[in-house]
């Protein structure tokens, strides 16, 4: 097992996240202790990296209603949809931040149902906390699972892509962090990597720093480093000459949404990256859980783009980089076409073109989880300072008579 830090720890009371935004050159926790601080937590990217997200959302749900002293059951689910909301305009693009708090409130109606017959409302309301606590820690629990399986999976095809082009290590180039720090343990575009080391594999790996905010250079590196993987960093825009140099056997990167027909929805820079890897002919693989596959939208022209503020560009390196009054875009995320991804790489094996009728049979058959819920562009704001209201999956609804 990798030697990282806790991204996410649960205390019984509070949830303690590592504060992402203050590496690599401190390693601080944050304690989050109600569903607001979670919002600035997510929001402002202490936590990151769509798995992490969903989980910590999650969490969010519960320490929003676990203090709740209303009267009676109904009074509870009308709090924890408040709660859900709110939580889910925190970011508009990784579908897992959604996946978890519509799980949260599945997890609410059936533990009403089965809290019917309860003496006095109190009593079934707190078996829906404890219910809601559980599912929390299930869905941590859940994460660490699939991403190891994702590492297995993954290592396979990692394997293909190098045999016959070079002895040991391995050249793999990400993008952004998708590693243990990402999500509560392994990662995903990087736990392929972890897994080999594991079973004594060497990897080296290209890491792009991922402007504006650095999140290759200040986190990919630092736990692969903390990790005892050989890591070098490039700008961004070096990944086209590395990869024309012959330097490159795979390129591997996580997904914040997966639509229905393969597009991914990534960090900003991915589309330049897999067009890279398309023109010199290395393998575009993408790595993500099945909770961040969204069937509910047809294409990456429905995934909704969350737009950062315009400082973390003009002020991003700690002093002005940009003349006053600079007219700045600064897109978080950007899709990239399904025609360009080689294969995606989820808990489930590995999954290839054509995406549309090979993620339908996957869900067809059933993936473990529930369908993430989407959101449609249009109600979906480019910018989330406005907190428009998600489309989310139906609320907790209870009745008097049946308490849920």
């Amino acid at each position: 097992m990798p030697a990282m830090l806790q991204t996410i720890t649960w205390d019984g009371q509070a949830l303690k996240l590592l504060d992402q935004t203050k590496l690599p050159l401190e390693q601080v926790y944050v304690e989050v202790r109600d569903e607001k601080q979670m919002w600035h937590a997510i929001r402002d990217l202490v936590v990151r990296g769509a798995p992490a997200i969903g989980v910590a959302a999650g969490f969010g749900v519960y320490l929003g209603v676990k203090d709740y002293r209303g009267p009676e059951l109904f009074g509870f689910y009308d709090r924890l949809n408040e709660v859900a909301d709110y939580l889910a305009t925190s970011r508009p693009t990784a579908v897992n931040l959604f996946w978890a708090v519509d799980r949260m409130r599945r997890a609410a109606r059936e533990a009403g149902r089965d809290s019917f017959g309860a003496e006095r409302p109190q009593d079934a309301i707190e078996v829906v906390k404890k219910r809601l606590l559980e599912e929390c820690l299930e869905m941590a629990k859940e994460d660490i699972e699939a991403c190891k399986k994702i590492g297995e999976h993954g290592l396979k095809l990692l394997g293909k892509s190098a045999k016959g082009k070079r002895a040991r290590p391995i050249e793999i180039l990400t993008h952004c962090n998708a590693g243990g720090l990402a999500t509560v343990q392994y990662g995903t575009a990087l736990a392929p990597i972890y897994v080999g080391k594991e079973q004594g594999i060497e990897f080296h790996v290209w890491s792009d720093e991922t402007r504006p905010l650095l999140q290759g250079s200040r986190i990919t590196a630092f736990e692969l480093q903390a990790n005892g993987i050989p890591v070098t960093i490039i700008c961004d825009s070096m990944a086209a000459s590395v990869m024309a140099a012959g330097q490159v056997d795979a390129v591997i990167v996580g997904a914040d949404r997966i639509a229905a027909n393969g597009d991914v929805a990534n960090k900003i820079g991915t589309l330049s990256l897999a067009i890279n890897a398309k023109h010199f002919g290395i393998p575009f693989y993408v790595a993500a859980p099945t909770s961040s596959i969204d069937m509910r939208i047809k294409s990456g022209a429905e995934i909704p783009i969350e737009e950062r503020p315009p400082e973390e560009i003009s002020n991003g390196l700690g002093r002005k980089t940009a003349p006053e009054g600079s007219d700045i875009y600064n897109p978080a995320f950007d899709v990239t076409p399904a025609e360009l991804v080689s294969a995606i790489i989820t808990e489930k094996g590995v999954i290839k073109p054509p995406y549309a009728k090979a993620l339908g049979k996957l869900f067809d058959e059933g993936t473990g989880s529930k369908l993430p819920v989407a959101r449609k562009a249009s109600a979906a704001k480019k910018s989330t300072k406005k907190k428009a209201k998600p489309k989310a999956a139906a609320k907790v609804r209870s009745k008097r008579a049946g308490r849920g």
